[in-house]
Order: structure tokens, then sequence, then C-alpha cells
């Protein structure tokens, strides 16, 4: 029997869409989750303090997971993978920008994903063996981490939800999160905790801005997993549901054991409190369904460059997996923060404007999409809404600048969009 094409550039057929809103949940629901995440919570700990990073949290998830289901709802109409489904929007050569740009974050996340692995699996292993053991190398974990996650990505997602995350990975994860949630509540002042303030390094227009770049990076990605999504309510329940509660669960934690627990003078300070907690085996489950992230973002990165290239997802995903573990090799973590901003001032307006064409302009029909090169009303709105961003985060970052883009660049979609009828 022929394998099925999944060539992104092709529909998936409605008899091929296997996912349900269980798939999907379990799915988002893991992938809002992990190390990343936890990090991303610690970034906002030292300048909001615990109710004001929480709050900011709670509003930043939200919003960016109602916004990922309703991408994801485009997936699941068009059955066209995330790069090829903007072709509707900005034109078939004005898709080639986004998706250029979003292959270059996904090797970026990727390389991120083995770094804060190999960070985890080395103190972890100096625990266990001794840091002058060959198992702390840090050389031997980036390799491990970078093989497994290419692995995982040639497999594909069908392989990889069904067999290995709904069987046994999901279970996993959440027994490691609710150990470490139960150890926070056992030896944690929670009193103190929640009276704690932050030193004023942050705003909380800032802090949201972060928090919300945790959903929005997925934007991107999303229509690649949720073009085998069964009906379109139950992909945009499950993958929005899914993500909020796992990410406000895991970056919730990643702020509470930074001010519980961790040193501000040590470097890896998270870490170093999640190794201590339940003899590192919390960190450990962590850790081992990291890889899925990974994974996401390899293959997502192929899907992506086989839309420009037209190569076979499983080659490109080899190759971006080597590339992914050379940058993890040699980069440093340092600059996770400046690459979560950047996320934001790109994929915000964008989705804005994608949301406003899909759901508003042609009410989620394809067919009535112009086959054109380029759309320049769309393009336009576009770089106004990145134009925005980059002005408020420069001369008005207590404002935030997110939400301010994504509107202005949907608004503006919609003035375009309605002169454009007018003349027709």
């Amino acid at each position: 029997m022929n394998k099925p094409d999944y060539s992104p550039s092709l529909a998936v057929p409605l008899t091929q869409r296997v996912f349900g809103a269980r798939d999907l949940l379990a799915l988002w629901f893991s992938l809002g989750m992990g190390l990343m995440v936890l990090q991303a919570g610690a970034l906002l700990a030292p300048g909001l303090g615990f109710a004001s990073a929480l709050l900011a949290i709670l509003l930043g998830v939200a919003v960016g997971a109602l916004l990922l289901g309703a991408v994801g709802v485009i997936g699941s109409d068009t059955g066209l993978a995330s790069m090829a489904a903007l072709r509707l929007s900005l034109g078939h050569h004005g898709a080639a920008l986004p998706a250029l740009l979003n292959l270059l974050q996904l090797v970026g996340w990727g390389a991120f994903e083995i770094m804060v692995m190999r960070d985890a699996a080395s103190l972890l292993a100096g625990k266990a063996f001794g840091a002058a053991s060959g198992w702390s190398n840090p050389g031997l974990w980036t390799l491990v981490f970078g093989a497994l996650a290419t692995l995982l990505a040639v497999a594909g997602p069908l392989a990889f939800v069904r067999r290995v995350l709904r069987r046994w990975g999901i279970w996993l994860l959440l027994g490691a999160c609710a150990w470490l949630s139960w150890n926070l509540f056992s030896r944690a002042d929670l009193t103190a905790l929640l009276a704690t303030r932050g030193d004023g390094s942050m705003s909380f227009a800032l802090g949201f801005d972060l928090a919300i770049a945790m959903p929005l990076s997925w934007l991107p990605l999303i229509a690649d997993y949720s073009r085998f999504g069964q009906r379109a309510g139950s992909v945009f329940v499950g993958s929005a549901l899914g993500f909020l509660l796992g990410c406000v669960w895991l970056m919730g934690l990643g702020v509470a054991y930074t001010l519980a627990f961790a040193s501000p003078d040590e470097a890896n300070s998270l870490l170093l409190a999640l190794a201590g907690a339940g003899l590192g085996i919390p960190l450990l489950l962590i850790l081992l369904d990291e890889s899925e992230k990974a994974f996401a973002d390899i293959h997502s990165a192929a899907v992506t460059g086989s839309t420009l290239l037209s190569l076979k997802v499983e080659h490109l995903a080899l190759a971006i997996g080597a590339l992914c573990t050379l940058i993890a090799w040699l980069a440093p973590l340092s600059e996770y923060e400046g690459f979560l901003l950047l996320i934001g001032s790109v994929f915000a307006p964008l989705f804005g404007v994608v949301l406003v064409d899909h759901f508003i302009l042609r009410r989620r029909r394809a067919e009535l999409a112009p086959r054109v090169a380029l759309r320049w009303d769309t393009l336009l709105a576009w770089g106004c809404g990145v134009a925005v961003y980059h002005l408020l985060a420069n001369f008005a970052a207590d404002l935030g600048a997110t939400l301010p883009a994504l509107v202005v660049a949907a608004v503006l979609q919609g003035v375009f969009g309605a002169l454009g009828r007018q003349r027709g």
C-alpha cells in the first residue's frame, strides 16, 4: 500500500484527518509545558514578583491560546500546512517572506530546546555520577538530544502523537508536574511567596508581551498539525484549552520555584532548584518530554522548507536537525528573552492580518482567495503592524506592543479588504 502524501502544499483529504479533540488537547497541553516554559516564567519572577507575574501569565497565555486555537481552525478548514495556507492571504510569492522568517525562528527554537535539555541532563548526570564523570559532558548530551529530536521529526506527527504522546508521554509529564506542585505547597512559605514584590526591572506590559510570546511562537506551526483535525470545533477547543492549561501551570511553577528556592547568584539556578526536588526525578521526566518541543520545531521547519524548496520533508528534517544540533553546540542561551520578543514583533501582526482575511473577508472559504503572486494589501497591513510594534517597544514600552500591533494590522486588513470589495 502506498504511503499517504502529506505534502505541505496539498490539502490533507478528509478521510485522512484523524485527530480529535483528545489528540489535540494532549499534543498542545504537552507543547505548552516544558523546561523552556519554566525558564520563561523565571524571566518574569525578579522584575514582577509572584502575584504580578502570575497575572501577566494568565492574561498573556489566555489571549495567545485563543489566537492559537483560531489559527488552528484555518488548518482544519483548508487542510493545508501553515505556510501553504498563508499563500491564500499573502499571495503565492508573498508567503515566501513569512516562510523564511518562520524557518529561521524554528531553527532557533530547535537549538534552544536542545540547549536547555543538554543543560538539564548535564546537571542531573553531574549530581548522579559526579561532575568529573564523562556523563556530565554537555557535548555528549547535545548530540544525544539532537539525534533524538531529529529522529522524531523524521517519523512525523501522526506517529509521534498516537504512538508516543498519548500512550505514555503525557502521563509522565502530568506526574512530574503534579509532584513539583505538591513539593512547592509543602515546602514553600506560601504567604511570603504571595507577598513577594518585584524589583521593578520589568514592567507589567513587558511581562505580558513575554507571556503571550509563548503561544504566539506556535502560531506559524499549528496548521501543520491541525490540518489532520476532524472538526473545526475540536481543533479550536483542544488546541486552545490544552495549551492554556499546560503553559499557565508550568510558567507559574517557573515563577514560584525561582522566587522560593532558586539562588539569584548561581548560574542555572532554576535547574538546580528543580534538580533538588524529588531526587531530580520530576526534572528528569520533564526533560524526557521536552524532546517533543524540539521534534515539533524541526518537523515544522522541514515542512516550511518544503514549501520553499520542494524537497521531501523527511530529508529536510535530517538536515535541519543537524543544523539545530550544531547551533546548540556553539551558541549560548543568554539571548532567550530577546528572541521571544522578536517573535512577537513579526508574527503577532501577521496573524492579525491572516485571521481577519480568513474569518471575516473570506468567511472561511479558501476558494475565495485571489490567485495572485502578491497581495499588496495584506503585506502593507502586516508591515504597518510590525512598525507599530517596534515604535511602541522603543518609545512607549509601558503600554505593551504585542496586542496593539496585532489590532492595528487586523483593522488595516479589514479596511483594505472593504475598499477592495468596493472597487470590485
